[in-house]
């Protein structure tokens, strides 16, 4: 059996350092009390603070435990957080799509909404932050199933309700639908959930390249797919950029 990584024992001592220093320490620090050399420190310190397990103090440049590894253990990033770091691009792709754009997290068995921009065409529409939305049925859920399955059910644990003539009630299709989003990068409802009305959904990333949550743009299903059911380019093309950028602010990296 293959032994222990050193990098990896080394990042954790220091962890354990941080966490029971009561206050935040300097490099030199950190390299005496774990016997290492100051370059060697200082590189698993930088990698640390890059993935946001630690934090440094502009001022002293001490280090801390950072407010990610916090996180750890509860259902990624705080939903205002997340909500906040995303809202200016979710609010720009509502206009350059004419669509409206939903920002999703895992809530157990459903995806729950955490911001809600409105299509810009002036047409009345209700406020749908803080609802949630079946997983099976909708391109936010079915990205989140596709994307963070360690945060969400399997699809033959979940109640496959129909809500429309179109939903997919059979745990083989819905496991053919994520296939097919994991080969495309995002995934899609064409009237599965509101007749009439599509979507399209990505996944939001974090260091690391794990998906926290998801953003989708819906509309009628003329406006957002092509004859053959597939999403128009234009649409995509427009989406994919804004979760990168917001991908980007929550510390992913490519």
């Amino acid at each position: 059996m293959p032994g222990p990584i050193q990098s990896i024992e080394r990042a954790a001592a220091m962890l354990r350092l941080l966490g029971s220093a009561g206050r935040p320490l300097a490099l030199g620090e950190l390299a005496a009390a774990l016997d290492l050399p100051r370059p060697t420190a200082h590189g698993i310190v930088r990698t640390l603070r890059e993935v946001g397990f630690v934090d440094q103090d502009v001022a002293s440049s001490c280090y801390r435990i950072g407010s990610r590894l916090h996180r750890l253990g509860t259902a990624g990033w705080d939903r205002h957080d997340l909500r906040a770091r995303a809202m200016n691009w979710a609010d720009s792709l509502a206009g350059s799509t004419g669509c409206a754009v939903y920002l999703g997290v895992p809530a157990g068995a459903a995806v729950s909404l955490v911001h809600h921009v409105f299509r810009p065409d002036g047409s009345p529409q209700r406020l749908r932050t803080n609802s949630e939305h079946p997983l099976h049925a909708t391109a936010l859920g079915k990205c989140l199933l596709a994307f963070a399955p360690t945060a969400t059910p399997a699809p033959r644990e979940l109640d496959l309700e129909r809500y429309t003539g179109r939903t997919c009630v059979t745990v083989a299709g819905l496991e053919a639908h994520l296939a097919s989003a994991r080969k495309r990068g995002c995934a899609t409802d064409v009237g599965e959930f509101e007749p009439g009305i599509g979507g399209a959904a990505v996944p939001l990333r974090s260091a690391g390249g794990l998906a926290v949550g998801a953003l989708g743009v819906a509309g009628p299903i003329e406006q957002l797919f092509g004859s053959g059911g597939e999403p128009r380019p234009r649409f995509l093309a427009e989406l994919f950029g804004a979760a990168r950028e917001i991908s980007a602010a929550l510390g992913a990296t490519w």
